[in-house]
């Protein structure tokens, strides 16, 4: 199976969290992904990479948060996160690397 190089640049890295890994207990997974992924292509990337069916894929944008750091004002980017739903009998294990 040839894997595109695409799909390296639609998902940036796994989100490990106590809500992730809550959400890992109900057939799903979280992925930080590209800003402009669409669900499409996530799902594609997502069953080749790691080769597993995808039952549904939820997207969400966190909006930068505006810190300070040293009394100076910085902004955090906007992150955008796929909840990657797989289908029964599949999983992924995202502490191991790819």
């Amino acid at each position: 199976m040839s894997t595109d190089t695409r799909h390296y640049d639609v998902i940036v890295a796994p989100v490990i969290t106590e809500k992730a890994t809550v959400a890992s207990e109900n057939n799903q997974v979280v992925f930080k992904v590209a800003p402009d992924a669409t669900k499409p292509a996530i799902k594609a990337a997502v069953e080749t990479l790691f080769g597993v069916k995808v039952k549904a894929v939820n997207t969400l944008v966190r909006k930068g948060k505006v810190k300070r750091f040293r009394g100076r004002i910085g902004k955090q980017n906007d992150i955008k996160k796929a909840i990657v739903t797989l289908e029964e009998g599949h999983s992924i294990d995202v502490t191991t690397g790819l």
